[in-house]
């Protein structure tokens, strides 16, 4: 019998790529998602790329009555959380909004999970945990001091899992920490359309790429790097879709608690990424130099070895693969999902 899994933000960029990855590997899957972010459209791409469906329920995480009918009617094995908001620029504009749905948003998603009796959680973590290190590959085993509002509310959701997880040994329960996620289903179907102005990297240069933007901007050519511009570890976001699956079945054989990275360990810069998409163009992607933003650093990404170890993952997309993805699911989808 195949297991049921509760999927929070399942209809998001992240989400809605491990979606389609557990129905393909016969997983049922449970959608909760408020729509915030995203668009119910998701869910027939899904569907086109599976040929098969999931439940979709509208609700918000801090809406405990509603959380606790989905536990109640569904049968479910295990949950993976990513719901939560996610812009690191906006958390610090309205960090109580980000506290509340990141932070109190997980503890009621928790409590419904220890009320429903459900012991397996995988969780959405991210990179901003570690702040500013010393050195630039980051590992489990590092000091965790975020320099960001988004990046603490992260660290606070780690926090209670560490301590769920000491207060009922029986738990299961992984954190999973991204790098810089990018890409999109190999298909075109599904992708990363931010609403508004992009906050990374990739989706600025494709939508530069198609015409719907003149331009990028590149924050600084004097950082301390090889040609001058920040370093970044991307991985292809059906890299990290995986790495979710990974989590899931290492818990057949395995109950304690499990804290991994999920990146290439190999660093791109701002310019090297603008290369492989000029090599695939076979033009120019217009840039302007500009100041560095404050908060950002020269240098940082992973070291994945431990996710190796431990769940027999690692990344397989290279750069030039995450460019054309990304470039085949701007031009099928120039306005996002309104094109449906």
């Amino acid at each position: 019998m195949s297991q049921r899994i509760l999927v929070t933000g399942g209809t998001g960029y992240i989400g809605s790529h491990t979606v389609v990855q557990l129905l393909l590997q016969d997983y049922e899957v449970v959608v909760f998602d408020n729509l915030s972010n995203s668009s119910q459209m998701v869910l027939d791409r899904i569907e086109k790329i599976t040929n098969k469906n999931c439940i979709f329920i509208e609700g918000d995480v801090r809406d405990r009555a509603a959380l606790r009918s989905v536990f109640i009617n569904h049968n479910l094995d295990a949950v993976i959380h990513f719901a939560g908001l996610k812009a690191v620029g906006e958390s610090s504009i309205i960090p109580l909004l980000y506290y509340d749905n990141n932070v109190t948003g997980s503890i009621i998603l928790f409590e419904e999970i220890m009320r429903a009796g459900v012991r397996t959680i995988v969780f959405s973590s991210s990179a901003t945990v570690y702040g500013d290190q010393d050195c630039a590959k980051y590992h489990e085993a590092m000091c965790l001091s975020p320099i960001n509002v988004y990046g603490r509310t992260k660290l606070m959701a780690e926090d209670i899992l560490r301590d769920l997880k000491r207060s009922n040994v029986n738990m299961q329960i992984a954190i999973l920490r991204y790098f810089n996620p990018v890409g999109a289903h190999f298909s075109g179907q599904i992708g990363e359309y931010p609403l508004g102005t992009p906050n990374n990297l990739l989706p600025f240069i494709a939508q530069v790429a198609v015409g719907k933007r003149p331009k990028l901007f590149i924050y600084g050519d004097d950082w301390d790097t090889p040609d001058g511009t920040g370093l970044r570890d991307y991985i292809h976001v059906d890299d990290l879709a995986s790495g979710h699956l990974a989590a899931l079945e290492r818990f057949q054989n395995d109950e304690s608690l499990l804290t991994v990275n999920l990146g290439t360990g190999r660093p791109y810069s701002v310019l090297e990424v603008i290369k492989s998409f000029e090599k695939i163009l076979g033009s120019k992607i217009p840039y302007e130099i500009v100041g560095r933003r404050s908060g950002d650093l020269a240098e940082y990404y992973s070291d994945p070895s431990m996710a190796k170890k431990l769940l027999g993952w690692q990344a397989k997309f290279d750069l030039d693969q995450m460019c054309v993805d990304t470039l085949r699911w701007q031009k099928n989808n120039p306005n996002g999902y309104e094109d449906s």
